[in-house]
C-alpha cells in the first residue's frame, strides 16, 4: 500500500483571493462546530513514527514502516487494496506538494528533489528530503488549525449561511437503495438506516441511551440529514457562503468495490456530478472554491489515477474537484483542501445528560484488563505489526484479545465490552493508517495505543488538540516489527497515577468537561414531563432533595421544607423535590396524585419534578452527577437525602435523610449571604 505524492494538486489561492479563501475555509469550520456532538465529541493524539520513501519507474512514495524490504513496505495510500498506485511528475527526479497557504501568499508549490537511490537512508540528502515531505505535512495542520473559527455563539450564523443542493436522485437517494447488494456478507441496508445512524441499540440496554448500529462509512447520510435541519441553512443561493453537494461518493465506490466492472463505469457517476456542477451558477460564479463535499470513505478511495488499478474511483483526481473542501474520515495529508473528521462511533447522545449518563458510567468501570487489542491479522500485508501484537496478547494473561475474523466486531456490543473493562485500547494500522476502533475506545475511557503518526495526529487538527502525550501513549512500530519491545511489558510500566491522569483527560477534558460540570447543565422532567433546564436556577442555592409520600420521614420532612421555603424564597433558595419510589414502593402514585398530596396536605409551594430512580443503572443523570461530585459511598441509603448546591451549581453539602431541614438552615444562610 504505497503513499505516492500525486500529481494533481489543489489550485492555490491568488493573493487576491487568499481573504476569500480563508473565510470560506473559516465559514465551514465554524458552521461544522455547530453540527451534532455526535460527530465531533471526540480526542486524539500526537504521534510520531518511521518514514521511508521508494521510487518505482515513474512513481515516487512516501512510506511509512520499519521493513528494510522495498516491495513489503506499509505505505499510506492504498486503502484497502495494496497495489493502487498514484503517480506523479518526476522529471528531474522531483515531485510536487500542493501549495501551503502562507501569509506571504506564495504561488509557487513546495519542491522536492528526490534522490535516485533510495536504499541509501544513510544519505543526508535523502534524510532531508523525507524531513521535507513531513514538514509539509505538519505545515497543513497549521493552515487548517488558522481556519478555525473562535465564534462561541452558536446561534448566530453571522450570515455565513449554508445552501444545500438538490441533487438529481442517482447522486445519493438512489445509491442507498442500492444497499441490499453492496455488501455480500450482511445486510448493509440496516446500517444506512435512521439517516445514517443504523438501528437504534433497545433503550434498555447496558449501554444507556443514544447507541445505534453505526457503520463507519455513514457519515454522508448522517451529515445530510444534520445539515438539512440545521439553523444556518439558507434556501436562497445569492445568501449562502457555503454550497453543500450531498453526493454520496462513499456508497458509489463501495457499490462496485466486489463487482467485475470497468473504470469507466466506476467514473461515470462522477463525471456526471461534475458536469452538473458546472451548469450551476454557484459553482461558476467561483470555481467551486466555496463548495463542499462530505465523504464517507478515505481519500485514497477517490484518488485512483493508474488505468489498470481495480481499485476505486477518480473522483478527487479530476481536475474540477481540486477547488472544493473535502470532508473525509480519512484525509490526504499532502492536500491542504482534504479536511478529516473522525469516524462515527456508535454513541450518539440526544442530550448533555445523555453524555453525562455515560462518562459516569465508564468512570467507575471495573477495568480487568491491562490491555485489549480488537481486530485481526493482516496475513498479506508483510509490513503489519498485527500478528506481532496478536502473539504478545494472546500470550499474556493481562491482555484480552478479540478475534475479529470470528467475533461480530461490527456490532457494538462486542467492541465497548472489551473497551469498557480495559485500561490501554491497541491502534496499530488496519487496511489503512487511520482506524474508527480509536474513537471507539476514545468514548470507552481506555487509553489507546498507537503506533503510526497517521492515525490520528496528522488528520484532525480541526478535532484533536496537540496535547497528545496527556491522553494517549505512542510506541514506534519499527520497535515491534523488530520484536525488539514487547507491547503489554511496555504498558505495564506506565503507573496507575499517570494511568488516571490519562484518563481523566480523555474522560473529562475531551470528552466532556466534568470538572467544569455543575447542576446547572442538566435538564430534568416536571411533573407533567415537559423539560426543564436547571440553568434557570443559576444565581439560586438550591436545596435537592429525593421525596416520598409514604415514608416515616413525610411529615417532619415536607413541613420543615416549606418552613425553610418560606423562610427564604425570596432571598434566593429554591427547594427541588424529586419522587423516588426505590426504597420500599414509599412512591407509588402518579406523578398527578403526588402532586395532589404535596399541596393538598403540606400546601407546598416548591416544585414537585418527575419521578426519578436516584440509585443503579437507571439512575436520573442529575442524581449520578450530585452523588459522584460528593465522593465514597455513591448510593443512596433512603428517602429525604439532601443536596445543599451553590449558586454557581456546585454541590457544598449532603445529609443523611434523617437530618432534619431546620439543623442545615446555617448553611443555607451562608450560602445566600457569600
Amino acid at each position: 500500500m504505497a503513499v505516492s505524492i500525486s500529481r494533481k494538486r489543489s489550485k492555490p489561492c491568488r493573493k487576491k483571493e487568499s481573504e476569500q479563501c480563508y473565510f470560506h475555509f473559516s465559514s465551514i469550520y465554524n458552521f461544522l462546530s455547530r453540527i451534532s456532538a455526535a460527530l465531533f465529541f471526540l480526542i486524539l493524539i500526537y504521534l510520531w513514527c518511521s518514514f521511508s520513501t521508494i521510487i518505482t519507474g515513474n512513481i515516487v512514495h512516501v512510506c511509512f514502516s520499519s521493513s528494510r524490504k522495498l516491495h513489503s513496505l506499509y505505505c499510506l495510500s492504498a486503502g484497502t487494496h495494496p497495489s493502487f498506485e498514484i503517480p506523479t511528475s518526476t522529471n528531474n527526479h522531483s515531485f510536487f506538494a500542493p501549495q501551503i497557504l502562507k501569509s506571504n501568499n506564495a504561488t509557487e508549490p513546495v519542491k522536492f528533489s528526490v534522490t535516485s537511490n533510495p536504499v541509501a537512508s544513510n544519505n543526508g540528502r535523502y534524510d532531508e528530503e523525507v524531513a521535507n515531505a513531513v514538514k509539509v505535512v505538519e505545515e497543513y495542520l497549521q493552515v487548517h488549525r488558522s481556519w478555525r473559527s473562535n465564534r462561541t455563539n452558536e446561534e448566530s450564523c453571522n450570515g455565513e449561511g449554508i445552501y444545500v443542493y438538490d441533487l438529481p436522485s442517482k447522486f445519493n437517494k438512489d445509491l442507498v437503495g442500492q444497499c441490499g447488494d453492496m455488501v455480500p456478507w450482511q445486510d448493509f441496508c440496516g446500517y444506512l438506516s435512521n439517516d445514517g445512524l443504523g438501528k437504534a441499540i433497545v433503550a434498555d440496554n447496558k449501554f444507556g441511551k443514544g447507541w445505534y448500529q453505526t457503520h463507519q462509512y455513514s457519515l454522508e447520510l448522517i451529515f445530510h440529514s444534520r445539515v438539512l435541519k440545521h439553523p444556518c441553512r439558507v434556501y436562497n443561493e445569492n445568501e449562502a457562503k457555503i454550497f453543500y453537494v450531498p453526493f454520496y461518493g462513499g456508497l458509489d465506490v463501495l457499490r462496485w468495490h466486489f463487482k467485475n466492472v470497468s473504470n469507466d463505469v466506476k467514473d461515470s457517476l462522477s463525471l456526471e456530478l461534475v458536469n452538473w456542477l458546472q451548469r450551476q451558477k454557484p459553482w461558476r460564479r467561483n470555481e467551486g472554491k466555496d463548495h463542499v463535499l462530505v465523504l464517507g470513505k478515505i481519500s485514497w478511495d477517490f484518488r485512483r489515477t493508474n488505468s489498470e488499478s481495480p481499485w476505486g474511483t477518480s473522483l478527487l483526481e479530476l481536475e474540477k474537484m481540486q477547488n472544493p473542501i473535502k470532508i473525509l474520515i480519512e484525509r490526504q495529508p499532502w492536500h491542504v483542501n482534504d479536511i478529516g473528521v473522525p469516524h462515527p462511533t456508535y454513541f450518539h447522545p440526544n442530550s448533555d445528560n445523555d453524555i453525562i449518563s455515560w462518562q459516569l458510567k465508564i468512570i467507575r468501570s471495573n477495568r480487568k484488563s491491562l490491555v485489549s487489542f480488537a481486530g485481526a491479522a493482516r496475513p498479506d500485508a508483510e509490513d503489519s505489526i498485527r500478528r506481532t501484537l496478536i502473539d504478545q496478547c494472546s500470550s499474556n494473561g493481562r491482555c484480552k484479545f478479540l478475534n475479529c475474523s470470528s467475533a461480530k466486531c461490527d456490532e457494538a456490543e462486542s467492541i465497548i465490552d472489551v473497551f469498557v473493562e480495559s485500561e490501554f485500547c491497541l491502534q496499530p494500522p488496519g487496511d489503512s493508517p487511520t482506524r474508527k476502533s480509536v474513537f471507539d475506545s476514545l468514548i470507552s475511557g481506555c487509553i489507546p495505543v498507537l503506533f503510526d503518526p497517521f492515525t490520528a495526529y496528522y488528520q484532525y487538527p480541526w478535532h484533536l488538540p496537540e496535547d497528545h502525550d496527556k491522553y494517549s501513549v505512542f510506541i514506534d512500530k519499527k520497535e515491534v516489527k523488530a520484536k525488539n519491545l514487547n507491547v503489554v511489558e511496555r504498558l505495564s510500566n506506565v503507573s496507575s497515577r499517570e494511568r488516571e491522569n490519562m484518563r481523566s483527560s480523555t474522560e473529562f477534558k475531551a470528552y466532556h468537561r466534568m470538572a467544569s460540570q455543575s447542576v446547572h447543565d442538566f435538564i430534568v422532567k416536571d411533573g407533567k414531563g415537559n423539560d426543564v433546564k436547571l440553568e434557570e436556577y443559576k444565581g439560586k442555592v438550591l436545596l435537592i432533595v429525593n421525596v416520598a409520600s409514604q415514608c416515616g420521614l413525610t411529615n417532619s420532612n415536607y413541613t420543615e421544607l416549606n418552613q425553610l421555603y418560606d423562610k427564604y424564597k425570596q432571598k434566593g433558595l429554591e427547594i427541588l423535590a424529586f419522587p423516588c419510589n426505590q426504597f420500599g414502593a414509599q412512591e407509588p402514585g402518579t406523578n398527578e396524585e403526588i402532586a395532589n398530596f404535596v399541596c393538598t396536605r403540606f400546601k407546598a409551594e416548591f416544585p414537585i419534578f418527575d419521578k426519578v430512580d436516584v440509585n443503579g443503572e437507571n439512575a436520573a443523570p442529575l442524581y449520578k452527577f450530585l452523588k459522584s461530585s460528593k465522593g465514597g459511598d455513591n448510593n443512596i441509603r433512603w428517602n429525604f437525602s439532601k443536596f445543599l448546591v451553590d449558586k454557581q451549581g456546585h454541590l457544598v453539602h449532603t445529609y443523611e435523610p434523617t437530618t432534619s431541614p431546620l439543623s442545615i438552615e446555617k448553611d443555607i444562610k451562608n450560602l445566600l449571604e457569600a
